[in-house]
């Protein structure tokens, strides 16, 4: 049962570690290629924009799942994760080449969607949508963003509690909306039928009917006979938006406030930088706690508020004043 747990924990903060140095690795390319998706980055009102961008898309998926347009998510999710893919590959790739390699990832979602081929995809969509925001959110509008976003997935899981309704809808449609964490090599998304399944956001008092693996119950005993149960859930916007923070510091922070650690590969981190990913690992392990004790809880306050308490740690330590570490 141990081992289970050690294996779900070292994959979730493996992918979660991924993302990260692959955003970092990209920040900077993606400036240069000319990805910055706003005219002044240092605008909070853009994060005002993002945030009812997803209120919008939130709405319209569960809309969708409502009344059977389950394709028309999984489409858009599949087309996204394409263009995602061609925008990290067009960094590293010549063009064609990087087209194909998009094409091939998009296609394996369409094709054999296992639970390696999601998370691979959810690493590359994650990384690069991370950079993207990145450089594109100042050090103010991050802060806002995260924030309110933390706020938002407090008030969707305890209180209006459709992120579980959408949590809900998308476990079955195989895509990279969701991180799969198995806790075992043998476990095959393909095979689940999710009767037992439960998200980091679950209900652990909502009654679920028993898989032919397990007894039913709440996400610590509806499990197989060890107590473990095969896999569980976390959503990739978990992994993205703590790695939005991380990338705006790298990007934003002046050099000579926060100097380069000289780490090989990645020029751009600093100190301030590297508490924020600590941070973020905080607040990932007090939710992993949290799941495997069978509680729900929402995600993002921990995982946001452990990044921009690590990066706000990192930057006093620098000798940069909370003010200007937060853009103002």
């Amino acid at each position: 049962m141990r081992n289970r747990v050690a294996f779900g924990i070292g994959l979730t903060t493996l992918i979660f570690l991924l993302v990260q140095l692959g955003a970092l690795a990209l920040v900077t390319p993606f400036y240069d290629g000319g990805f910055q998706t706003v005219e002044d980055p240092s605008d909070p009102t853009n994060s005002l924009v993002y945030i009812g961008a997803i209120l919008v898309a939130t709405a319209v998926m569960l809309a969708a799942f409502k009344y059977d347009f389950d394709w028309a998510v999984r489409a858009l999710v599949v087309l996204t994760s394409g263009m995602l893919s061609w925008y990290v590959f067009s960094i590293i790739l010549p063009f064609l080449p990087a087209v194909a390699a998009a094409v091939l990832v998009a296609g394996a979602l369409v094709v054999y969607p296992e639970w390696y081929v999601i998370d691979a995809t959810g690493i590359i969509m994650g990384a690069g949508a991370a950079a993207l925001f990145g450089i594109s959110f100042g050090l103010l509008p991050a802060v806002v963003l995260l924030t309110a976003l933390a706020v938002y997935d407090a008030i969707s899981v305890y209180g209006t509690e459709h992120m579980l309704d959408l949590a809900e809808g998308v476990m079955d449609l195989h895509i990279p909306v969701v991180l799969v964490i198995p806790t075992t090599l043998s476990y095959s998304l393909l095979d689940d039928d999710f009767s037992s399944a439960n998200d980091v956001h679950d209900d652990p008092d909502a009654e679920a009917p028993p898989s032919p693996e397990s007894d039913g119950g709440d996400p610590t005993d509806d499990s197989d006979e060890e107590g473990v149960r095969d896999a569980f859930f976390i959503g990739l916007g978990d992994a993205v938006m703590p790695t939005v923070m991380i990338a705006s510091a790298a990007f934003f922070l002046p050099d000579a406030a926060a100097p380069s650690l000289g780490v090989p590969g990645l020029p751009i981190l600093t100190l301030p930088v590297l508490t924020a990913m600590v941070g973020t690992f905080a607040g990932l392990f007090a939710l992993l706690w949290l799941v495997l004790k069978g509680r729900a809880h929402a995600g993002l306050p921990l995982l946001n508020g452990g990044t921009i308490g690590g990066y706000l740690i990192g930057a006093v330590l620098s000798g940069i004043p909370v003010l200007t570490a937060i853009g103002l």
